[in-house]
């Protein structure tokens, strides 16, 4: 049994004066277990729910001074959201382990919390594959009802954009889904493993190399050009955090 309130009295409401008037306001309990619903509904994994700006780390050995600078990014982000971002999202960048998903949790956490946003956690390999299973004859969830929460989510957190292989119908799930909030200014806060560079053309010849694809080549160069009217970029630098400090152990 939850223990009462000792200032409201289980009722989440309090009356307070203020220029000699007496109103109520909502108890601080009762903003504690909206916030509690708001976070729940957001859809975290279990394995990020600690992830919190407050959390995030910067001064490990060997980190880069380019995590110090997300973290403020981020924190400046929160600040000023709603007014000054007006629909504005972030792009972050980055290899894999230097913290990208802590910091798109940490933000969407701060969101709710102290702005009192509503948001959507969603790994993009994931999504996809709820919509195409909703081509599926014996589910009954079409891929609008799919969706429809990921266009109307007041913030939407899309972790490792660019992650499937790309394909005729992934550019265009994906230019569905950033066009409709674009259209709409939701704000979407985007991670990615693959660099912010367009799509580079096919090396020939004997001193052709193999290079790394970019996030053109992963989602097509004209939704990566969207993305630079929808989000700040943020690059975050450095070694795989998770090899260098956060192995996995017994211990």
């Amino acid at each position: 049994m939850d223990d009462v309130c000792v200032i409201c009295g289980g009722s989440g409401l309090r009356v307070v004066q203020q220029e000699g008037k007496q109103f109520a306001q909502d108890c601080v309990c009762r903003v504690a277990r909206r916030t509690a619903r708001m976070l729940e509904r957001a859809q975290i994994p279990r394995r990020y729910e600690h992830c919190s700006l407050e959390s995030y780390e910067t001064n490990f050995p060997s980190s880069h001074r380019s995590l110090g600078a997300a973290h403020l990014r981020a924190r400046k982000f929160v600040e000023s959201y709603p007014v000054e971002t007006a629909g504005t999202g972030l792009l972050i960048t980055g290899s894999i382990g230097v913290g990208k998903t802590h910091l798109a949790v940490g933000i969407l956490q701060a969101l709710v919390t102290e702005r009192g946003a509503t948001g959507l956690f969603y790994d993009y390999r994931d999504l996809l594959k709820q919509v195409q299973n909703s081509y599926n004859a014996t589910v009954r969830e079409t891929e609008l009802e799919v969706l429809r929460p990921v266009f109307e989510a007041e913030v939407l957190v899309l972790d490792e954009l660019g992650a499937s292989k790309p394909t005729d119908w992934v550019w265009d799930t994906v230019a569905h889904i950033l066009n409709t909030r674009y259209n709409d200014r939701r704000t979407t806060i985007i991670t990615t493993n693959y660099a912010n560079a367009g799509p580079l053309g096919t090396e020939s010849g004997p001193r052709s190399f193999v290079r790394e694809e970019t996030l053109g080549d992963r989602i097509g160069e004209r939704m990566r050009s969207r993305l630079q009217e929808m989000c700040v970029v943020v690059e975050m630098q450095g070694e795989d955090f998770r090899q260098k400090v956060k192995r996995a152990s017994f211990a």
